[in-house]
């Protein structure tokens, strides 16, 4: 069993940045592919980014420029860094893992997940 906490959420005002954390418990994240999404209230979850296990990164098209996953040295945490905060940005933020490459952009590519935690952004 992985289990995955995100922390680092909280409310903001617009413009500002933000660093999510991601970690797991009992082990580091070597193997893994580890991915954001969020969920925006009455949305539906919506992938943000991953990492592959061989350190590279994709973005979904939406938030290309303002978002960056990036891992530790220890490989122990996921790190999320949202830049210029936006009102609609406001959702629950999740982080996802799954055994390997392969994880896309679809919520039941990933295997893990972590309870979320909560962005607001305030205009």
């Amino acid at each position: 069993q992985v289990l995955l906490a995100e922390s680092g959420g909280g409310l903001v005002q617009a413009g500002a940045s933000l660093r999510l954390s991601c970690t797991t418990s009992g082990r580091t994240f070597s193997g893994y592919t580890v991915a954001w999404f969020r969920q925006a209230p009455g949305r539906a979850r919506e992938f943000v980014g991953r990492r592959w296990p061989s350190g590279g990164t994709y973005y979904a098209d939406s938030i290309k420029g303002q978002f960056t996953i990036s891992m530790d040295n220890a490989q122990s945490v996921v790190f999320l860094q949202i830049e210029s905060l936006k009102p609609e940005d406001t959702a629950v933020y999740y982080c996802a893992a799954r055994i390997g490459f392969g994880g896309g952009t679809s919520t039941s590519d990933y295997d893990y997940w972590g309870q979320g935690t909560q962005v607001t952004v305030s205009s």
